[in-house]
């Protein structure tokens, strides 16, 4: 093993002038230059790691003449993909198109659609997502006869992919006790009903994946020839499954058996997503599992200033066991961290619309600059409400996506029966939607008649006048569906695209008109998203001519949390862009000019289910390092005194991580109001937005310290998020009084109104 943290010594034949090498550092510069045996590249936070992994990458095509073919290199999003195939191409060429850059995921399925009839599947097998999942083993539920509440699908769809992840298979698992029986025979149910719905869950693409290159060498060899250079950047993130499928790409870990080079980039102070099955072993051990492993360490930091790395570097530094790294910058040392301790979650979310607003003068921040962080999804709420209240505009990342909207998920669902007449899931969530007098008993009858005839269930569809116990307006229900089902893959083998596709779906089934008929508000809002699937479609058709209706709904299905995230605003941009709101796991791989990092209070941020085990108690403290780390100019700190959790104010100790930033780092707005008097500004945020309106005019009153309005049931209020709505119950006096207000379409709504902006009409 050699680990070198500085620059090797260069051949002289290597041009440092050469474009790819001169903008890079030494250390980069090794990494680009490397050759022969596994390369670590431990890439501290915004340390160019994406530059790095483009260049290399167009050296080894121009100057060791490497073919486009023999690369792969694995992200974890198609946004990083996107990128890394555009920055490479920039360098090189338009030849480097050629390049296998992908996901793991869209990787194993461009493998497994070449080889599906080895492991007995058609190539246009349908990709289940958890929803997909969920579905299918409420079904195995049911068959099982198990109680849905002791035994709930999301649990047991979460334990098969925790086993899946570690490669475990139906066969192989071997259940300890009662429950696991259970699991061992749901399991072995729920892989039957897939392999006969011609599908796959997103845990199968990897592990099948590894299966077909382990259980058919030649395959395996093949890959193995083929790939001379295997890349994956976010290595610290790779659970066991995926380290499997690398080292079976790249060749076994003896030098001996190695086929081609293998180059892995990775920071195992960002290692957060354990939750997700990820194992930092795979990076820490990086060296042990490739003895003749490199290593090499890139610390200078392009992103922030010399205090939040310094802030960032002294949190990590407490985490045992790490191999020590210390970022830096040369953009200076840059302003000081602002923190502020808050009287309470609404207090804390009012002073930082305040310093927004305040930042918008002399500073020249645009809500597009902007992130706000927090741990946990439901801390979004109070940011929401009073960022409504005074005006500033806003988005949720995290929020539902796009492709997770009922209605989409609908659209998708006809189009996967379509491609895949087998798809038991999506074929049953569409037999009735719209509403064609399908119930579940005629359902029921159905699925007996399969079970009796022991034929799949899209088959017995075609018989139901055999059905036991069936109607007769369920038959001509079921026979009208079958028949325009068979119209539109007829449409479909004709040549027809996604989008026209789609289309006909939507006109001929009734559902667009039947949304367009709707008085509900939302309603409308769901035609939008229809029309915007549409277009998606067709987008998909001028990018790819050729391209299939499978192939559009693996390019769908494949569509992963990060590439959803907006793009923030560029410098030219006449739009000022919107302030994002999201947990700091979210936030990995991004970067803000303003950060806001919320909720420091140990039970929050540390978790408090982490406070008591080393191992949780690390992660979280990597996951301070990541949030610090996002930002590039400001960063902002902030606890609250009191927190309301179900329903009770809670008291939380400061987060043990603001303890361990150097004080001299941190400028407080705002400490404990017992020591409130020792600092400058130590007048609360809702005191002082209570006084006085922000500059955009967005805020109309005081937040937390307004004058309580007086409602009694039937009064007629204004909200300003909800709109006009009616009291239909008041409880409590004074600071504590709540109504609970009727809003229509936006739901009925329980409001503390000390809080809520509601003026009486």
């Amino acid at each position: 093993m050699t680990s070198q943290y500085a620059a090797a010594a260069l051949d002289p034949p290597i041009d440092l002038a050469d474009p790819l090498l001169a903008a890079l550092n030494p250390q980069q510069q090794q990494a680009v230059l490397h050759e022969g045996g596994p390369l670590l590249i431990v890439a501290g936070a915004g340390s160019g790691k994406t530059r790095v992994l483009a260049h290399r990458i167009a050296w080894l095509l121009k100057h060791r003449r490497v073919q486009p073919g023999e690369i792969v290199a694995i992200t974890f999003t198609n946004k990083a993909a996107g990128e890394m195939r555009e920055r490479v191409t920039s360098l090189i060429g338009p030849r480097a198109r050629a390049m296998w850059v992908s996901t793991f995921h869209s990787m194993c399925v461009r493998i497994l659609r070449a080889h599906a009839k080895e492991l007995g599947f058609t190539s246009s097998f349908t990709i289940y997502d958890k929803s997909d999942s969920q579905r299918l083993m409420t079904l195995v539920v049911r068959d099982l006869d198990l109680d849905p509440k002791r035994y709930p699908a999301r649990s047991l769809v979460n334990q098969i992919s925790n086993l899946k992840n570690e490669l475990i298979h139906e066969e192989s698992y071997s259940p300890s006790n009662a429950v696991d029986k259970v699991l061992a025979e749901a399991y072995r149910r729920y892989q039957r009903r897939l392999r006969e719905a011609n599908a796959m869950d997103f845990d199968d693409l990897i592990m099948t994946a590894v299966n077909l290159l382990q259980a058919f060498p030649e395959v395996g060899e093949h890959y193995r020839r083929r790939f001379t250079h295997v890349l994956v950047d976010e290595y610290q993130d790779t659970n066991h499954a995926q380290y499997v499928l690398v080292r079976e790409l790249a060749g076994g870990d003896q030098v001996g058996e190695r086929v081609g080079e293998l180059c892995v980039v990775g920071d195992a102070d960002q290692s957060i997503y354990a939750f997700r099955g990820a194992t930092i072993r795979n990076i820490v051990e990086f060296e042990r599992d490739y003895p003749d492993a490199t290593t090499v360490l890139l610390e200078q930091n392009y992103r922030s200033t010399q205090t939040i790395l310094r802030a960032a570097n002294a949190v990590i530094a407490r985490n045992p066991a790490r191999r020590p790294k210390n970022l830096w910058s040369d953009q200076g040392a840059g302003k000081p961290i602002e923190g502020y301790v808050a009287d309470n979650e609404h207090d804390e979310a009012a002073w930082i619309a305040g310093e927004i607003d305040r930042l918008g003068g002399p500073e020249g921040v645009r809500p597009g600059d902007v992130a706000v962080f927090y741990r946990t999804n439901n801390q979004s709420r109070v940011f929401e409400e009073i960022f409504i209240r005074v005006g500033l505009p806003y988005r949720v990342v995290g929020g539902v996506r796009f492709y997770e909207r009922r209605e989409v998920r609908d659209a998708l669902a006809y189009l996967k029966t379509i491609a895949n007449p087998a798809d038991v899931v999506s074929l049953r969530r569409i037999i009735n939607t719209p509403r064609r007098g399908v119930g579940q008993r005629a359902e029921a009858c159905v699925e007996a008649l399969a079970a009796r005839e022991r034929i799949p269930f899209p088959l017995a569809l075609e018989r139901c006048g055999e059905a036991p116990g069936i109607n007769a307006r369920s038959v001509g229900s079921i026979t009208d569906f079958t028949t325009m089902m068979a119209e539109f893959r007829s449409l479909a083998v004709d040549g027809a695209g996604p989008s026209s596709l789609l289309a006909a779906v939507l006109d001929r089934t009734g559902y667009l008109a039947e949304l367009q008929a709707s008085t509900d508000p939302q309603d409308e809002g769901r035609v939008d998203n229809l029309n915007e699937m549409v277009s998606v479609a067709a987008e998909f058709e001028q990018q790819r001519p050729d391209g299939s209706l499978a192939e559009f709904l693996e390019q769908v299905s494949l569509v992963a949390d990060a590439d959803e995230i907006p793009e923030g605003s560029g410098p030219d941009d006449p739009q000022p862009g919107a302030i994002l709101l999201m947990t700091v796991h979210t936030a990995k791989g991004l970067e803000f000019p303003v950060v806001f990092l919320t909720g420091l209070e140990d039970g929050v941020f540390p978790h408090l289910r982490s406070l008591g085990e080393e191992a949780e108690l690390a992660e979280e403290r990597r996951l301070a390092y990541v949030a610090i780390t996002r930002a590039q100019r400001l960063l902002h700190v902030s606890r609250a005194v009191t927190r309301t959790a179900w329903g009770q104010p809670s008291y939380n100790a400061p987060s043990r991580f603001l303890k361990e930033i150097p004080e001299e780092l941190v400028h407080w707005v705002r400490t404990e109001p017992s020591r409130e008097r020792m600092y400058s500004g130590g007048q609360s945020a809702q005191a002082r937005l209570a006084g006085a309106a922000l500059s955009r005019g967005g805020l109309r009153g005081g937040v937390g310290n307004r004058a309580v309005v007086s409602l009694d049931v039937g009064d007629r209020v204004s909200h300003d998020a909800f709109g006009l709505g009616t009291v239909v119950a008041t409880r409590g006096a004074g600071d504590k009084s709540e109504a609970t207000i009727d809003f229509g379409s936006a739901g009925t709504k329980r409001l503390l109104l000390r809080y809520a902006p509601v003026e009486k009409l």
